[in-house]
């Protein structure tokens, strides 16, 4: 019988994920310049990641989900998934963002 409080660590464990799968895609998406790189970086570097913090959150509150295959489905393949779905989807590409300007004071410098 799951326990609300495993049913609370699942959820809190799959939105943590989703955020970080979402946030890193973005971060490389950003900083490399070319569409393979991130690519490539998302699929080896998210998965990593996110077995690392699940291992660390599920220590606390996780549920018994019965096997590895169903711990690595749910909690990395999931939200990995649905976090590059975002940030590809969803998010501006980082090309069409326009940034200001600005200098260290906090002034914008004009041309």
């Amino acid at each position: 019988m799951v326990t609300t409080l495993e049913l609370v660590g699942l959820f809190v464990i799959l939105l943590v994920n989703t955020a970080v799968a979402a946030l890193l895609t973005r971060f490389f998406r950003v900083r490399l310049k070319t569409q393979w790189g991130s690519a490539i970086y998302t699929l080896l570097i998210v998965p990593v990641v996110l077995v690392a913090l699940t291992l660390l959150l599920g220590s606390f509150a996780g549920p018994n989900l019965g096997s590895p295959t169903a711990v690595i489905v749910l909690t990395v393949v999931a939200p990995t998934s649905v976090g590059v779905a975002f940030d590809y989807f969803w998010m501006p590409s980082p090309d069409e963002v326009d940034l200001p300007d600005s200098r260290a004071d906090g002034r914008v410098r004009r041309n």
